[in-house]
């Protein structure tokens, strides 16, 4: 019986890989792992992975002259077998979950993959008020990367929606509203952030909670923040995770 489950592991291993990643394709839920100019490879090269396997299950050669194994080898190797498959199956069972403010607390936020090539200060400064509307969290970031001065921002409403992760230098009273982007995958993400000036944030909203916020930037009164701009919110709405949480 072993023997038999020696030579479909290899085969139950690629096809349970494959269910994982097609339902995670099927379900728009492979976003979460990787960027979405990738899926379409990912899978193709799953089904040719499959396709692999099952030739060479099919072709296996004939009876092995080398020394046999020890019981101790192949009881490691059918514990190895079983646990890949069982982290194989709970790719599909378990369903994935997105980056948090525990991995923001980790990395650093509007760190230096935000920079000026994904928003300028000449584009933004030629926009309209519909323009501004469209900005998403990383526009706004790397604005504020680019300039603190005030009048830049004076009468440009702002309209964000991310997950609240909280300011280290004063988190009684500024939060980040925040999303992560991904260039390949989950494990590059970097997170992004615009700060809001509110007092007490703490007794109404928590950590991870979706918001959308809507405002104007402002000096931040702040004396205890390292953000000189925060966003002055005129209306903060709970809001669901969106479907693609991560900017790409």
């Amino acid at each position: 019986m072993w023997r038999s489950f020696h030579r479909w592991r290899g085969i139950i291993l690629g096809a349970a890989a494959l269910v994982a990643t097609v339902w995670l394709a099927l379900t728009n839920q492979l976003i979460l792992y990787i960027h979405p100019r990738y899926i379409v490879f990912t899978v193709v090269m799953a089904v040719l992975a499959l396709v692999l396997v099952i030739a060479s299950f099919l072709l296996r050669p004939g009876h092995n002259h080398d020394e046999p194994q020890r019981t101790s080898q192949k009881v490691v190797a059918n514990v190895a077998g079983v646990l890949a498959i069982a982290v194989a199956l709970a790719m599909v069972i378990i369903p994935p979950a997105t980056l948090t403010s525990a991995t923001v607390a980790q990395r650093d936020i509007n760190g230096s993959g935000v920079g000026a090539e994904v928003r300028s200060i000449d584009e933004a400064a030629n926009a309209d008020n519909a323009s501004f509307a469209a900005f998403t969290v990383l526009d706004w970031a790397s604005l504020l990367r680019q300039t603190s001065d005030t009048s830049f921002y004076a009468g440009k409403p702002v309209d964000v929606t991310g997950f609240i992760t909280e300011d280290a230098d004063d988190a009684a009273n500024v939060f980040y509203v925040s999303r992560f982007i991904i260039t390949c995958c989950a494990v590059d993400a970097q997170p992004v952030g615009v700060p809001v000036y509110m007092p007490g944030w703490k007794d109404t909203y928590a950590l991870d909670d979706w918001v959308q916020v809507t405002g104007q930037f402002v000096a931040n009164p702040s004396a205890s923040s390292a953000q000189q701009i925060a966003l002055d919110p005129a209306e903060l709405t709970p809001v669901g995770e969106p479907a693609e949480p991560y900017l790409f």
